[in-house]
């Protein structure tokens, strides 16, 4: 039994020693300066991604700008269209009626 509880506290011991040593190296001058490297490196990341996203952004703004005016267009010109047969039906009943008029 005293062979496990040996076993355990060296065990024990050497998770210390490990995470004592890992400390040190978390809080060396070469670990802050690699975070630091890593913290400016996410930071451009930043900026390039916020660059590219207004880009979309403003595409966006403008397909949906062209959109609305192909619509706007199109409309318009759906409604020349039916006022045109309109006017050609109206032309086409007069003469009829003047045509029953004459006889």
């Amino acid at each position: 039994m005293s062979k496990f509880d040996v076993k355990k506290a060296g065990l024990f011991a050497g998770g210390v020693l490990f995470g004592t040593a890992g400390i040190k190296a978390l809080s060396s001058k070469d670990a802050k300066k690699l975070y630091t490297n890593c913290t400016a490196a996410v930071l451009r990341a930043k900026e390039c991604v916020m660059k590219t996203a207004s880009t979309v952004q403003e595409n966006a703004e403008d397909i949906l700008a062209e959109a609305k005016q192909i619509n706007e267009d199109r409309d318009a010109q759906e409604a020349a269209t039916v006022e045109e047969a309109e006017t050609a039906e109206e032309t086409v009943e007069e003469a009829e009626e003047a045509e029953t008029s004459e006889i």
